[in-house]
């Protein structure tokens, strides 16, 4: 099949089975949001780094951890010869320290997502499709939560729990899920009473297939932009977790923890805090226009 009739396949306004006219929509969404070129930037960034995390042993080109001699490579400015972002207190290469953060940022963002997501469909299309006490009690628990700014929620758990990566992701997934749970639950309201959903109830279908066969489906784009939209949050909240350090732990190379160290030289080595700082832009930002992207071509009440 050529290219052309490919495409005209794929556009077809007659599709002659279920799967072309999945390929096809999927097809329409994707044209629908190339066009928005500072989407494809954003798609760009989180793909770069998606690369750069995968590949980090491959890229960087010292160990992230051990530094150089102190007397001759501490503080070297960007561009020196061998450290294109310079170097910091510890002599070490700030470009490859950099690179391996990027995986611990993936990870956090992959994590709490993956953790924070089905907790919040979970929640919020069980007190949509149910109503009653068990929303009353489900929404006043997520209100609860929602009293509180997620970083100073975020800080009380770590706290609770310890320092460390791990107990950063479990405290930033769990202060992530409410929103969530509203987004969940004001879709179910909208379609449990549809003529769809009551024509699986009268096939017998129980109430745990319709919400994950057919409640859950339904709800998952919106829930999908917003987790989307809220990775920057998570970023800066795991930065965040860093600086003050409760996040990750020295010798690691996380972002927000290298802002913290490098603080104290910032007016004379301003390279060594301004770096990671940058990067945390970069990639908030990355996220944020893909978001933006995702919202346009997935939300049908954004669409013109």
């Amino acid at each position: 099949m050529s290219a052309l009739s490919r495409r005209e396949w794929l556009l077809s306004d007659q599709p002659g089975s279920r799967r072309q006219a999945r390929l096809g929509q999927a097809y329409r969404t994707w044209l629908s949001f190339r066009s928005n070129w500072l989407a494809m930037v954003g798609l760009a960034i989180v793909l770069a780094l998606v690369v750069v995390a995968l590949f980090a042993d491959v890229i960087a080109p010292y160990d992230p951890v051990i530094g150089g001699d102190l007397r001759t490579e501490r503080f070297l400015p960007p561009l020196s010869e061998g450290h294109i972002f310079g170097t910091d207190d510890l002599a070490r290469d700030i470009f490859s320290r950099i690179v391996h953060g990027s995986r611990l940022t993936l990870m956090v963002v992959v994590l709490v997502a993956v953790i924070a997501t089905p907790i919040g469909l979970l929640v919020g299309t069980t007190a949509g499709y149910f109503g009653g006490w068990v929303d009353t009690v489900l929404m006043r628990l997520t209100d609860i939560f929602l009293a509180f700014p997620r970083l100073i929620l975020a800080l009380a758990f770590v706290a609770a729990l310890g320092p460390g990566i791990e107990n950063a992701i479990i405290a930033i997934a769990i202060t992530s899920w409410p929103p969530y749970a509203r987004l969940a639950r004001a879709e179910t309201l909208t379609i449990r009473d549809s003529d769809y959903i009551n024509a699986a109830r009268l096939q017998g279908a129980s109430s745990a297939r319709i919400l994950w066969g057919h409640v859950t489906p339904l709800c998952l784009s919106s829930v999908v932009i917003r987790v989307t939209l809220d990775m920057a949050g998570i970023i800066l909240t795991a930065a965040g977790l860093g600086f003050l350090g409760l996040g990750a732990q020295p010798p690691q190379p996380e972002w927000g923890a290298m802002i913290a160290a490098g603080r104290r030289f910032l007016i004379d080595q301003w390279w060594v805090a301004t770096v990671p700082g940058t990067a945390i832009f970069i990639v908030s930002l990355g996220f944020n226009l893909l978001g933006d992207g995702l919202r346009d071509v997935l939300d049908p009440k954004a669409r013109k």
